[in-house]
């Protein structure tokens, strides 16, 4: 890779973990509000809690599965930075691709994992994770260049 190349690569890496962050910092407020009973990585180690992690104590689990979204965020930023750049240029690239994580999941990765209780969301829950998705895309996405706020110069 060239190094501007790396060099966007390596923030978009950062930028999937802060979304993954900002996500977990939504998903508590969708659970607290009774929105979300169980999030997708819940979800994830509920049902495979045995065969995934049964040497972590179970007072650690919960720091696991934070670890690993962080990662499959940090994944997912990375693999946004290889996107053409005619893509990642729209506005609506980063909430789709946002989306496009969540049913890659949903659709893959769950059943490789053998995640097969994935719980029916009513519809405020289907939207609250959908939420969390595109405000993952949003952080993802954020504008390359700060804008110059101060006034202009006379």
């Amino acid at each position: 890779m060239r190094r501007g190349r790396t060099a966007t690569v390596a923030w978009s890496t950062f930028r999937g973990v802060t979304a993954a962050l900002a996500m977990s910092g939504m998903r508590t407020l969708t659970t607290q509000f009774g929105l979300v009973r169980q999030t997708p990585p819940e979800v994830m180690v509920h049902s495979n809690a045995p065969g995934l992690l049964a040497r972590v104590p179970e007072e650690r689990r919960g720091a696991v599965v934070e670890i690993a979204h962080c990662g499959y965020g940090a994944m997912g930023g990375a693999v946004y930075a290889c996107l053409p750049e005619s893509v990642r240029r729209h506005t609506w690239a980063g909430p789709l691709y946002g989306m496009a994580l969540w049913f890659g999941f949903e659709a893959l990765i769950n059943p490789v994992l053998g995640v097969r209780d994935t719980p029916k969301r009513n519809w405020p829950g289907k939207v609250a994770v959908a939420a969390d998705h595109v405000l993952y895309g949003v952080i993802l996405a954020e504008p390359r260049k700060i804008p110059d706020l101060r006034p202009p110069s006379r």
